[in-house]
């Protein structure tokens, strides 16, 4: 999966970058809940799939010592271009370059919406691992009423209902601290939630990503 999306947005990587490449483009109360978010972070934090980076200097105008981590080569290049002093990675989000326990926040801003139900788990496990104790992960997402499939520009994609995106960061460990659903006509139905890194349950050591 992560070769086949990565290459997919590898070819429309400058068509992306003049869409949704500055945080300008984003709604008012997503630069609200990340701001907010950001506010509260306690260490270092991760810009888990960045693209070209914008969030990532998002977070260090808001103090936070953050670093970008994507895929796609692409989208780090724009962003060393354009965020030069900003500290920027091509890696996968399953396998974080960083020491477990030692991030205070991870934002996830709809960097996951490729993965499948079956494997969406093993990321969340990685991001669990990654943060300290009481770090918290900001994730956003398209929501459904169902977990379903849909035509993504770019590559397939997934919604998801709250509830079960939530489930799914319980099972790795988390714990659910709020969520935000955000419904505008003509666009699809977006959500966000924060989750704080509880303890580890019995399922996370045989998770690949963890270690």
């Amino acid at each position: 999966m992560n070769s086949r999306v990565g290459d997919a947005y590898s070819r429309r990587a400058a068509e992306y970058i003049e869409l949704f490449g500055w945080v300008g483009a984003a709604h008012p109360s997503d630069r609200q809940l990340v701001s907010t978010w950001a506010r509260g972070i306690d260490g270092g934090a991760i810009d888990a799939g960045c693209g070209p980076g914008h969030w990532t200097d998002f977070l260090t105008e808001h103090g936070l010592d953050a670093r970008g981590v994507d895929l796609v080569p692409e989208f780090i290049e724009r962003a060393r271009r354009e965020y030069p002093s900003v500290p920027f990675a091509v890696g996968d989000l399953n396998t974080l370059d960083c020491e477990t326990g030692t991030i205070g926040g991870i934002l996830s801003w709809y960097s996951l919406i490729h993965h499948e139900p079956g494997t969406i788990g093993v990321p969340l496990a990685e991001f669990h691992r990654a943060l300290s104790p009481g770090g918290t992960l900001l994730i956003g997402f398209f929501e459904g009423a169902e977990v379903e499939q849909f035509d993504h520009a770019v590559a397939p994609a997934y919604r998801w209902p709250v509830e079960d995106l939530s489930a799914e960061l319980q099972a790795v460990g988390f714990d659910v601290v709020e969520s935000h659903v955000r419904k505008t006509v003509g666009q699809r139905p977006q959500a966000a939630v924060i989750a704080r890194r509880g303890t580890d349950p019995m399922n996370v050591e045989r998770t690949p990503a963890a270690r």
